[in-house]
């Protein structure tokens, strides 16, 4: 069965202060609603690092009551040496139109953009491995467990 076509997204990239109190609680009700109930990950979402990040987030159009996609970018020295992507989703509305995919691209044309010259590190779930290879980066170490999911660390180089 096809999916209805989405309407071309309206996406927002802004610091954890630009959010508005109702663009957070959509946010972190999508990714409560993927990591916590569809992934059943029992894990502490909020990690203290949005605030130290950028929030990129797919909207369909004015409304904001559930993002389509999001990701954060935190930056340096935060979490890793690197900036780092996470907390990337996709939500089911959105699954297989290719918007997770625009998404990874848009967030990390912005974190090159923001901190150029400097490399972007992920905690990839391994099954995704593939997926980020297509966006420059390298699994860097063994994969380990991180919240009962197996998980890779990959690293996308500084581009000249």
């Amino acid at each position: 069965m096809d999916r209805p076509a989405l309407p071309p997204p309206a996406w927002r990239w802004c610091r954890f202060d630009e959010l508005s109190v109702v663009e957070l609680d959509a946010i972190y009700r999508a990714r409560q609603q993927v990591f916590t109930i569809e992934q059943q990950c029992i894990y502490l979402d909020a990690d203290g690092h949005d605030a130290h990040s950028h929030h990129l987030a797919a909207w369909a159009g004015d409304d904001r009551t559930l993002p389509l996609a999001y990701a954060r970018l935190v930056h340096p020295g935060r979490k890793y040496a690197e900036p780092s992507i996470g907390r990337v989703i996709t939500t089911e509305a959105a699954r297989g139109t290719g918007l997770g995919r625009e998404l990874v691209a848009r967030a990390t044309a912005l974190c090159v953009r923001t901190f150029p010259a400097r490399g972007i590190r992920i905690s990839a779930q391994s099954r995704l491995e593939r997926f980020y290879a297509g966006f420059g980066f390298v699994a860097v170490g063994e994969p380990y467990l991180e919240d009962g999911i197996p998980h890779t660390e990959m690293l996308r180089h500084p581009w000249p």
